[in-house]
Formats: structure tokens, sequence, C-alpha cells
């Protein structure tokens, strides 16, 4: 086992077995960058630290950045009224099958090239999640979280917080929200995707692959309802409206639902490889060039004698 304690700007190299990384921030930023390839050691680095000391400390493979004063495990968000006492940037570069958690009040989380399980709980602070392959569970009282190019599994939860996903390609989403928006956007993967979502009075908005394969339920107590698939079925005139039908296949499932937020089901442009070529015009044939006409023959240069 080893311990740090970092008052100030620090660098760490963790040279012991990890495993797990578990990082506690109130205030600040967390950035956690994974590294592909064999390799043993995580890199620290402690950019700020204002207010109490970090502790840092390893054990029984696991790795853990934070305030010893704050339970993370309990409810957080009587946490955002001590946000101001503290501050704090924190940077690692872990493997990629590191498993990480994070768990922060009032700071920014941003999260790339992990191949393994990923845990973010926010009270207030915002996440950027970019190419994660593994599973991904967020849960945030009012950050907004977006997820960009990411493969696997992902659970969200939030009552004010906003989701936003582009270029998602995992097996699943399962998303509830309060008053959050939750907006997809969701490319062609390896397996049509299971994608349930649940919202008050937040907008859901989805934008499927095209050619779609997927079984549709959506439906909405009082919100508008938009739909972009003439296969789609929109029924309900008055209050409560619901979106059914098959695209495609229907291999996969979308069931949506709202209360008062707006329901829209959009189309996403077929990607570059699946259009149809387009024929390459003719060549112009070539045009006749008018005769050059002849040169004048060059007069004969006299003899020149050599003295």
């Amino acid at each position: 086992m080893a311990e740090w304690s970092v008052a100030e700007a620090r660098k760490l190299r963790i040279e012991d077995p990890v495993r797990t990384v578990r990082v506690g921030l109130m205030g600040g930023e967390v950035n956690v960058v994974g590294r592909p390839g064999p390799g043993a050691g995580i890199g620290l680095q402690v950019a700020e630290v204002d207010g109490p000391p970090l502790d840092v400390s390893t054990a029984d493979g696991v790795l853990t950045v934070e305030y010893p004063d704050v339970p993370w495990r309990g409810p957080l968000k009587w946490l955002s009224s001590r946000v101001r006492e503290r501050h704090a940037v924190v940077s690692l570069v872990v493997p990629a099958d590191t498993h990480v958690e994070v768990h922060v009040a009032g700071a920014g989380v941003t999260v790339s090239g992990l191949d393994a399980p990923l845990v973010v709980h926010s009270v207030s602070g915002g996440a950027t999640l970019t190419r994660l392959s593994g599973a991904v569970e967020a849960e945030t009282v009012s950050g907004a979280f977006e997820a960009q190019a990411t493969s696997g599994p992902l659970r969200f939860a939030s009552v004010t917080g906003t989701l936003t996903v582009v270029d998602g390609t995992g097996p699943s989403v399962r998303a509830d929200s309060v008053s959050g928006d939750i907006i997809l956007d969701l490319a062609p993967g390896e397996t049509p995707a299971d994608i349930r979502l649940t919202s008050v009075s937040g907008q859901v908005a989805i934008r499927l692959p095209h050619p779609g394969d997927a079984t549709v339920e959506a439906d909405t107590a009082s919100g508008s309802v938009s739909n972009a698939f003439e296969d789609l079925r929109v029924s309900g005139a008055w209050g409560s409206k619901k979106v059914t039908g098959r695209l495609g296949s229907g291999h996969g499932r979308l069931r949506a639902t709202t209360v008062s937020g707006s329901l829209a089901l959009l189309r996403r442009p077929p990607r570059t490889e699946e259009t149809e070529p387009t024929e390459e015009p003719d060549p112009p044939a070539p045009t006749d060039q008018p005769d050059q006409p002849d040169q004048p023959d060059q007069p004969d240069q006299p003899d020149r004698k050599v003295l």
C-alpha cells in the first residue's frame, strides 16, 4: 500500500498493479485518458489544489484520489453547498482496460479511450465521454452529459441534466430523466440496438440509422410528436399520441415515453458507402484540330568560305 497527501501541483507515477481507479472531487476538473496497448503504470497529475489536500492511495489493485472527509458512496446532493470551498484539477493516463469510477460535485469530467466499464456520478458537473467501448453508467442531478463514438452499453439517469449521444453504436441505451432532454444520434452498429427512454417533461429526440432495423413503440401523454419515417404510424389526435411500427426487419427495439415532453423520430442520412455510386460522365469526344499551315521552306544558306 502506498499513500500521498497532495496539497499543491504535483506529478506522480503509480507503478503498483492497478485494476480500478476511483476519483472523488468537489469543484475543478477530472480528465482520464485510456492508453492503448500493453504497459504498466499510471500517470497522475494534479495541476491545481485549493482547499484541503487530496489523498492518493493504492491498495488491493485500486488507485483512489479523493478528499478523505467526503462520503461519496452516499447521497451527493448536499455536497453542492461545499463546492466553493474546494477546487482541484486531476488528470490521469491509464491502461485502456482499467475500470474507472468518478464521483464529482461541481466538477467537469472528460474521459476517452477506455475499453473497460466507466461509472460517473455527478451533482452539477457536466461530462464528455469519447471513444468508449466498455459499459457506461452515468448519473447526474443537473449536469449535461455528452457521449461521442461510444460502442458499449449506456445507462443514464438524471433530474434536470441532459444526455446527448453522437455516433453511438452500442447494443443498448437506457435513459431516464425528469426534465432533462434526451437526444440520441445513433449510427449503425454490429447488432441492432435496444433503446429504452423515459422522460417526464424533457424533450426526447432520436435520429435512427438509415435503413432502420427496429420495432418502434413511442408515446407521449401531452407532448408534440414528429415522425420522419413512412413505415411508422402516428395515432391519437388529442392528448396522448403513439408512434408504432417496424423499420426493416425489426430486430432492434425502440421504446420511448414522455409525459409532456416532445417526441421526435428523425432519419439519419445514409452512410456514404451505402449510397449508389454516381456514374461518371463520358469524357468529351476529341474535336478535330484544324490542319496547321505548312511552314515555308527556309532559304538555303550560302556556302561560307573559310579564309
